[in-house]
């Protein structure tokens, strides 16, 4: 069971990104006084990790109501997985890993630092899969654990940027994404073996 959870966990905290999120909460908070900034990060961390458990108790209620089976969820999770993976290690040309920021006058709530950069659809999908197979013990010690490593790396994110540099932040973030594409063929090839 203990390697169960690490093992989701850490698929958890690969798609929480919180890496290759850290240029864009420093350019979200840049006009943000810097005494608040652990504040506001902390504050939606806490957010998102309200929504990711909300997300594995409703999950399995979600997926009977729209009649989707097991199968079909590891299948598609595992082609989004990859797609998302792929992004990671070959950034579109025009980003150059600088992610398109949206312009907010006040203190970021919600959008975007909690939803989606800390719990997207990848997260939030991959919650609902893993919730049908996995006990709610285990699933709520999984996504607190991949969510503590997120938040000390956000709120350790000015000091990481410093220390890691820019090609630090972007080899850290392709060697993520090499890991969870092994991840998603690894699942689609699950959902393929429940089909036969």
């Amino acid at each position: 069971m203990t390697t169960s959870i690490l093992s989701i966990a850490f698929n958890l905290f690969i798609l929480m990104d919180s890496i290759g999120n850290i240029p864009i909460f420093i350019a979200v908070l840049k006009d943000v006084d810097p005494k608040r900034h652990k504040i506001i990060i902390f504050r939606e961390l806490i957010i998102a990790l309200a929504l990711i458990i909300l997300f594995n108790f409703i999950g399995d209620f979600l997926l009977r109501l729209l009649n989707v089976s097991q199968q079909a969820v590891m299948i598609s999770g595992g082609i989004i997985l990859f797609l998302i993976a792929i992004k990671m290690i070959f950034p579109a040309a025009k980003d150059n890993h600088e992610k398109k920021i949206p312009s907010i006058e006040k203190e970021p709530f919600i959008v975007p630092l909690a939803v989606p950069l800390l719990a997207g659809p990848a997260v939030l999908a991959a919650v609902m899969l893993y919730s049908k197979r996995e006990s709610a013990i285990a699933m709520i010690s999984a996504i607190f654990l991949a969510w503590a490593a997120s938040t000390i790396i956000l709120i350790a994110s000015s000091n990481l940027k410093r220390i890691l540099g820019t090609r630090g932040i972007i080899a850290c973030e392709r060697l993520m994404g090499l890991i969870l594409t092994l991840i998603a063929v690894q699942m689609f090839l699950q959902g393929l073996e429940i089909v036969k």
